[in-house]
């Protein structure tokens, strides 16, 4: 929290998100359990999630999974989709006539109990996902959603409305079960690549920070803070979501367009919190020990002056493939140079 309040507190605090396969590795590889690795890195943070408790979701076979929305993916980890259901809707009409889902499909009865497990001493993180944007890509298809944002704006503003009411009403419900244990709203959507913005400023105002700001005053309406994960290379919106009202911007890839780490601190260090930014590939993958912890003394060096600084891997998913050495030596030197 002092770190959010851009107060310098006796260290910065460290971040751990890794894949499904990484933590398995890990786990087996040090002899621990769940909460022991989570010990071991020195994880300042814990999640609570609701699960999906509703009508069976119709995953078709050959797929990896379908969503919420009916979108139905394949490939590898949870897919890519196989077919955009609304890719033929043109009008508001259309889209409000797909079949969406029940914000009461989400179970939150388990919710305060682990939360408050947690509560005081680590950071809890709790509300919806909420990839508003990347639920709107596989309904629509990227390239139809664009054009629509200048043939039919009606109708990408219909599908994002109905899109944020129900993220919005699940987190509702999460935080009137469990907010006074939560500390944080934590949400993603991607909106850069690694060449720059996914969309433009312009757009981003017209359609999207809209929806950032419902989703930043909700979390403050429960006393919380409120950070979005965003890959790639945004620094151009980053003003906008400042604007919007986030309190936090997760997790920050030095490798990717305007991500320049001086520049980010200088020019918004003291209006937004920054989260990640140790290089997952080059560092963490490509590196040796000494090379991760030297790289991380630097990033450390360049970003924990003034606080509004958390120290991680610059993506939340840590590949399998990502050396656990490398990753130990990363979390090692967080704690040896992270502190004020």
């Amino acid at each position: 929290m002092a770190a959010f309040a851009h107060r310098e507190g006796d260290r910065v605090p460290a971040w751990c998100g890794a894949s499904v396969e990484f933590w398995a590795k890990a786990k087996a590889a040090l002899g621990l359990d769940d909460e022991g690795l989570r010990l071991r890195f020195a994880d300042d943070f814990r999640r609570v999630v609701a699960p999906y408790a509703g009508p069976p979701l119709p995953c078709l076979p050959g797929m990896v999974s379908c969503s919420v929305f009916g979108v139905q993916r394949r490939g590898m980890g949870y897919g890519q989709p196989a077919s955009h259901p609304l890719a033929h809707a043109e009008t508001p009409a259309g889209i409000e006539a797909y079949a969406w889902p029940d914000p009461a499909w989400i179970d939150v009865s388990a919710v305060r109990g682990e939360a408050a497990r947690w509560h005081g001493e680590f950071a809890v993180l709790g509300g919806d996902w909420s990839p508003f944007w990347h639920d709107a890509i596989d309904l629509l298809g990227m390239e139809h959603l664009l054009l629509l944002m200048y043939d039919a704006p009606e109708t990408v503003d219909r599908l994002l409305e109905i899109l944020v009411d129900y993220y919005a009403a699940v987190s509702e419900r999460i935080f009137d079960a469990a907010g006074d244990v939560i500390d944080i709203f934590f949400f993603g959507n991607d909106f850069g690549g690694r060449g720059g913005p996914l969309i433009g400023p312009d757009l981003f105002t017209r359609f999207f920070a809209p929806h950032l700001r419902r989703f930043a005053d909700l979390g403050h309406r429960y006393g919380l803070k409120v950070m979005m994960h965003c890959c790639g290379g945004f620094a151009p919106l980053i003003p906008l979501m400042i604007e919007a009202g986030l309190d936090g911007l997760h997790a920050v890839q030095p490798s990717c367009a305007g991500m320049d780490l001086r520049g980010l601190k200088r020019d918004f260090g003291g209006k937004i919190l920054f989260n990640g930014a140790i290089d997952s590939h080059r560092v963490l993958i490509d590196g040796t020990p000494d090379s991760v912890r030297a790289a991380t003394r630097e990033v450390l060096s360049i970003m924990k002056p003034g606080g509004g600084y958390i120290a991680g891997a610059s993506h939340d998913t840590i590949l399998e493939e990502t050396p656990l050495a490398n990753v130990l030596a990363m979390f090692d030197a967080i704690r040896e140079f992270g502190a004020y």
